[in-house]
């Protein structure tokens, strides 16, 4: 506390201390068709990026790829009635299958994130199953927030950071040449599996 004295009255003041917000986490994202650099939510999605981390921090996405290119295109998406636009990657492919827990839903209704464009998030099939796999997303995709469409249930998937730079390579990537999938590529249905795909050298904390 500190006092001063204003048209000689005595004023007593009090120095409001001001605690820094805390620092959110940076990465890069290094690919052979280029950097991608994001900043992650720690504050907002916590849970989902403590998760991300640790797959970092394991090296598991040292040699992994970007494996999918999901694209507004009747032949890309032809059992989906509610297209979007996103890349999907996942671990290298030796520590496929041996994932950590996966982990709860960071619903969009309650972070507050939402999928606009370079949006990092969390790919799943029913609520809390995330585990290794990310998408970014090309474009707003409000189809994958809370009670978007994309999903049938309805709960749409986990935001936890967006890009900052890189995002000619996200859609360079998304423009890459693309084959026939099957369930047995581990990806839906239609010309969604990156032909080849997109190797991912590391991806590191900075």
């Amino acid at each position: 506390m500190t006092s001063s004295r204003i048209a000689g009255k005595s004023v007593l003041w009090i120095a409001a201390v001001i605690l820094p917000l805390a620092a959110q986490t940076r990465v890069s994202i290094e690919t052979e068709a280029g950097v991608i650099e994001a900043v992650l939510n720690d504050q907002k999605a916590p849970i989902s990026v403590a998760n991300f981390l640790k797959y970092v921090d394991a090296g598991q996405y040292d040699g992994a790829e970007f494996f999918r290119t999901v694209r507004s295109k009747p032949d890309n998406q032809p059992k989906s009635s509610i297209k979007i636009d996103v890349i999907q990657a996942d671990v290298s492919r030796a520590f496929r299958g041996k994932s950590f827990d996966p982990i709860p839903l960071e619903r969009t209704k309650d972070t507050g994130l939402k999928h606009v464009d370079g949006a990092l998030s969390m790919p799943r099939n029913s609520p809390d199953s995330a585990t290794s796999g990310f998408s970014i997303c090309i474009g707003e995709q409000p189809e994958m927030d809370f009670g978007g469409r994309r999903n049938p249930d309805g709960q749409g998937f986990a935001v936890f950071g967006r890009v900052t730079s890189g995002m000619e390579t996200v859609r360079k990537i998304h423009d890459s040449a693309s084959g026939p999938s099957s369930a047995k590529d581990g990806v839906s249905a239609g010309d969604q599996r990156l032909t080849p795909p997109i190797k991912i050298l590391s991806i590191r904390r900075k």
